[in-house]
């Protein structure tokens, strides 16, 4: 038997950046590394992995320390000191920034360095914390939101400050970057250094996971046709979570924020949420912007999976005619597999779709994958 015992959210974002800001530029050694946004708290410790059990397997001061809670207050302040720099163009003090997501700063500070094979210094205490009782462990791996890691040259610092005053957006210098590939962090209130290590030991390639897995054909009964209500078949099919009515999904929230929206979810006189794409305006006045459509085809998987991955395509791309596209190669997909793994069949099923959506179909079409 199969159902839907476990609720997926999926959310994405299309946004445009200018051409000289594509890049993260490499980071000087002596550069400031700075903490923009919200301060440490204990929430979201183990955040991502504690999402990721099974039910029963936490404890309860686990859920709870891994419990997200949003700011959309300090994510605007941060995104208006981001969007003053970016305002400069090739004069922004931001000469890299990193998202701090899953794992916290122990996550983001070391990429955002290792990116240009560097080093660097830091000061624990430095950090701002909303929790004087947190552990070095809490505070170095908590997955507080609304936060950045952004470096900048030492010469930029005032003005990147006068944006923070004027935003009234907390900011931190946590410590410089440095030319040797080490990692320090220490602990001015405890006396100790709380991690001091090579940057090799963090990024080192990890032992590749092997799997032994087969293939399953599935039992597929013949369709039965007999005895079969169409009242209850109607009920059934308008009932299922492919086609029932996601209005209550859509009435929660504004569909016009920012006035740049162009198409949303509803169509028409009566306003049905039946559309297809949705599509945003680059500016006010432009006649150009972004489009973006979903597809899923989970049910298919049970009888044959790689059919599954080509067939969501094939629903995005569609969805996407609705809009003007100029060219295939400017689709960009987001792909999202879920599978039941270590069970019988289900991890070959989702090997094989990866390799038919990934190496075949869409290198054919011309599609990139980036995420």
């Amino acid at each position: 038997f199969r159902g839907y015992h476990k609720p997926i959210m999926i959310a994405g974002g299309v946004g445009t950046i200018r051409p000289m800001l594509v890049n993260k530029l490499p980071i000087p050694a002596g550069s400031l590394i700075i903490i923009l946004g919200g301060p440490a708290m204990l929430i979201g410790l183990g955040g991502s992995a504690a999402s990721s059990q099974a039910s029963g397997e936490s404890s309860e001061s686990l859920d709870f320390a891994s419990v997200q809670r949003e700011n959309p207050e300090m994510q605007r302040r941060c995104q208006e000191v981001i969007n003053h720099c970016n305002a400069l163009g090739e004069n922004t003090p931001i000469v890299s920034i990193h998202d701090i997501g899953a794992g916290g700063l122990s996550n983001a500070v070391p990429e955002i360095i290792h990116d240009c094979s560097r080093g660097g210094r830091f000061e624990l205490r430095n950090v701002q914390n909303a929790d004087l009782g947190m552990s070095p462990m809490q505070i170095w791996c908590n997955e507080a939101q609304e936060r950045y890691v952004v470096a900048i040259r030492p010469e930029s610092l005032e003005l990147f400050e006068a944006f923070c005053e004027r935003e009234h957006c907390l900011h931190a210098v946590i410590g410089e970057v440095r030319d040797e590939e080490q990692l320090s962090l220490s602990d001015n209130l405890l006396g100790e250094t709380a991690v001091n290590l090579p940057m090799s030991v963090l990024f080192g390639k990890p032992p590749k996971m092997h799997r032994v897995v087969e293939h399953v054909a599935p039992n597929v009964a013949a369709f039965n046709t007999e005895n079969i209500e169409l009242s209850e078949a109607i009920n059934r099919v308008l009932a299922f979570p492919a086609v029932a009515d996601k209005s209550f999904l859509i009435h929660i929230g504004d569909r016009s924020v920012t006035g740049l929206v162009a198409r949303d979810q509803m169509v028409g006189r009566w306003q049905i949420p039946v559309a297809d794409v949705a599509v945003t305006t680059s500016g006010f006045q432009a006649t150009t912007g972004e489009a973006m459509a979903m597809g899923e085809r989970s049910p298919i998987a049970v009888i044959n999976a790689p059919a599954s991955g080509r067939m969501a395509i094939g629903e995005a791309l569609t969805n996407l005619a609705a809009a003007r596209i100029d060219a295939v190669r400017d689709i960009k997909l987001s792909a999202n597999w879920m599978a039941a793994a270590g069970v019988t069949g289900e991890d070959a099923a989702l090997f094989d779709t990866v390799k038919a959506v990934g190496l075949e179909l869409c290198p054919e079409l011309g599609i990139a994958i980036p995420v």
